[in-house]
């Protein structure tokens, strides 16, 4: 019997949306691999080269792009941000999960490369926790905290391009969630074809 592939997991929403603690917890839960992704953006503190992202400059991420090294790629806040491409499909035809935490824009993009991924959207409970989140990150001064919001209001009207929406209230509740989304994905017809007479 044939192994089957893995299933990509596609993890989005605006930033504040609790994409990260999702993904330790689901890390931590379930047997998924995490990509890592490169960016061009600097480490934050207790950030590691290697664990959270692959930290490079921008020439090397652009070097990169001609290259066609990348799932995918985005510039967001004057940034750039890609998934190699060859780690992830390493993983899925190994038969292992992998889950991207990327930006509905790099969301986008993989969609017209991997339309089988599952695509699951993350949302705040409603607008000003999400403000009360970024804001109590200490990461973004006052100018780039309003950005942020902005710019979480314009992705929030991504959400219908998703095969599900979870609304991050609790992590906990969150998680279960997606495992289920991931157990039922894991019984579609389509992806268990060859053990169908």
């Amino acid at each position: 019997m044939t192994n089957k592939e893995g299933i990509l997991l596609i993890l989005s929403g605006p930033s504040g949306a609790g994409k990260g603690t999702i993904c330790k917890s689901l890390l931590k839960e379930t047997d998924i691999q995490y990509s890592i992704s490169a960016t061009t953006r600097k480490p934050r503190p207790g950030e590691k080269d290697g664990r959270e992202y692959f930290f490079i400059t921008k020439e090397e991420f652009e070097k990169k792009i001609q290259e066609d090294a990348f799932l995918e790629w985005a510039q967001v806040y004057d940034n750039y941000y890609g998934t190699p491409k060859k780690f992830v499909e390493e993983v899925l035809v190994s038969g292992k999960d992998c889950i991207l935490e990327i930006d509905p824009q790099g969301a986008q993009k993989v969609k017209g490369k991997k339309p089988d991924a599952v695509y699951v959207f993350i949302a705040p409970p409603s607008m000003q926790e999400l403000k009360n989140r970024i804001t109590n990150r200490g990461t973004e001064n006052t100018l780039e905290i309003n950005k942020r919001l902005n710019c979480a209001k314009e992705e929030m009207l991504s959400m219908h391009n998703y095969d599900y929406v979870v609304i991050n209230d609790k992590v906990e509740t969150a998680v279960k969630k997606i495992q289920a989304i991931l157990i039922a994905e894991k019984c579609r017809i389509q992806r268990n074809k060859l053990y169908c007479i």
